[in-house]
């Protein structure tokens, strides 16, 4: 893979970037009782409105390069894939669940599985919860800058990637990443709005655009299929089982800091939307015959000074490694606390200990995915497709008690539909031909499993219904 061609500017801004990380990551270490289960894992729940939306703003953007990969392919309808879902079901969000979520007093989603589902529920909700946290797409975007901006192989671009992004959370926990979250936020913006900025003004504006650009690029469908659009529509429904907004809503200083710190998110990351999605046009306006992915630093490579080139980079890493840092430490808490803590019950073990411990199996498990799938979009597709269907409802309906079905019902609703979204994922996996995966009757792994889930719900509280009918009927008799 071609290096870029860095200045001594752009150096110093990458390398100042990643020092002014670790200090900032080792004073909140500093202030960080280890030994406290609530403050290591929530910052002893104390997160202020513009901390709250920091943190959840640059987490929740951290697959930056593979919003460039699709802009450049498939051009504004990015925006309807990857933007408009997720701002209605974080809306969606912020008015059913947030206020429940910091009102139930719990640290992550399986606590809530246990508590309203029990053990099995709990037990199989935090497996592919551990999946679902795996930092694998983020950690495989780091590599890859690593790569274009160092020059090192793939496999070391990995390693360090991964060891550079989990240390200083290794030190402090929450509060580490809340505080480099604040520090990113800031580099992350500037980045884009200085490079729009500059391209806007030497190359021209929105009639440069269409100028340059071909039909699909300027559709708000682009080349995509309606049943493509409609499964990423409700990927976004992730958001409902997205363990970084329950745990940023359980560490909320207040209910309303936690449903304001939402909306406010969802204004940042529209405006986010804008700048990214601009500079990614300009990309696939000027370029061609380049791995999409790498469109946002090679356009930079070209258009860019020294020093401001640094900077944007360094505003990609800052994105990717927000990220990085806030998944790598749910994904161990998932394994440390929600799965081995709860498996072995002994209450003497801690849970900063274990925690620990799942941060080096997670870094191991997200490398060997990152082996397996090396594309950022088929990561999410593929970790979207499995395992929202078998957890959505449970979720739900763990928040809404009163809709929720025995242990049983929502056990086995979870292990089918599960087994079904797997079962079309091989299928089409085994299937593969040269125009692309082949799924069975042509219908994408999400929508198996996910209609399955509801048909199975329903059929559940029917029976459930029917069965207390007669029960009722029987005491009315007698």
């Amino acid at each position: 893979m071609k290096t870029l061609n860095l200045s001594y500017w752009d150096g110093i801004a990458l390398v100042g970037y990643l020092i002014l990380l670790f200090i900032i990551g080792y004073r909140a270490y500093r202030r960080t009782n280890t030994k406290d289960e609530d403050d290591f894992l929530l910052g002893n729940r104390s997160l202020t409105l513009p901390a709250f939306v920091a943190t959840l703003v640059t987490t929740w953007y951290g697959g930056i390069l593979g919003i460039g990969e699709f802009t450049y392919s498939h051009g504004i309808s990015t925006w309807i894939i990857f933007g408009l879902p997720y701002y209605i079901f974080a809306a969606l969000f912020a008015y059913l669940i947030a206020g429940k979520i910091r009102a139930a007093g719990q640290f992550t989603i399986a606590d809530i599985f246990y508590n309203e589902h029990g053990r099995r529920v709990g037990i199989l909700g935090s497996i592919f919860l551990l999946f679902m946290t795996t930092p694998a797409p983020y950690i495989l975007m780091v590599a890859l800058l690593l790569q274009i901006i160092i020059g090192w192989s793939f496999i070391l671009s990995l390693f360090v990637g991964t060891t550079i992004s989990t240390i200083y959370v290794f030190w402090g926990g929450f509060r580490s990443v809340v505080q480099t979250d604040k520090f990113q936020f800031i580099i992350i913006y500037s980045g884009f709005i200085i490079f729009l900025a500059l391209l806007w003004n030497d190359l021209g504006g929105i009639s440069y655009l269409r100028s340059n650009l071909d039909q699909f690029h300027l559709s708000w469908i682009g080349k995509n299929s309606l049943q493509y659009i409609i499964v990423w529509f409700f990927l976004a429904s992730w958001t409902f089982i997205d363990p970084g907004f329950h745990q940023r809503c359980a560490a909320a200083k207040t209910l309303k800091t936690a449903k304001r710190g939402i909306l406010v998110s969802i204004f940042f990351w529209f405006i986010f939307d804008i700048l990214t999605i601009m500079v990614g046009l300009y990309a696939a306006a000027t370029l061609s015959g380049i791995n999409p992915i790498l469109s946002y630093p090679l356009l930079a490579e070209k258009y860019l000074p020294p020093f401001l080139k640094g900077l944007f980079l360094t505003g990609l890493l800052a994105v990717i490694m927000s990220t990085i840092d806030s998944f790598t430490l749910l994904s161990a808490m998932t394994f440390g606390r929600d799965l081995v803590w709860r498996i072995k019950r002994d209450k003497s073990q801690k849970i900063s200990y274990l925690t620990r411990i799942g941060l080096i199996l997670t870094a191991i498990i997200s490398i060997c995915l990152c082996l397996v799938f090396p594309s950022v979009i088929k990561l999410w597709y593929v970790i979207g497709s499995l395992f929202i269907p078998p957890m959505l409802l449970p979720i739900l309906t763990a928040y809404f008690p009163k809709y929720k079905l025995s242990v049983q019902f929502t056990f086995n609703i979870m292990i089918s539909s599960f087994s079904l979204s797997f079962f079309s994922f091989l299928w089409g996996q085994f299937h593969s031909t040269v125009n692309g995966v082949q799924y069975l009757l042509g219908i994408e792994p999400f929508f198996p499993g996910f209609f399955l889930s509801i048909i199975l719900y329903v059929g559940f509280s029917l029976t459930t219904k029917t069965r207390k009918s007669h029960k009722d009927h029987k005491v009315f008799k007698n």
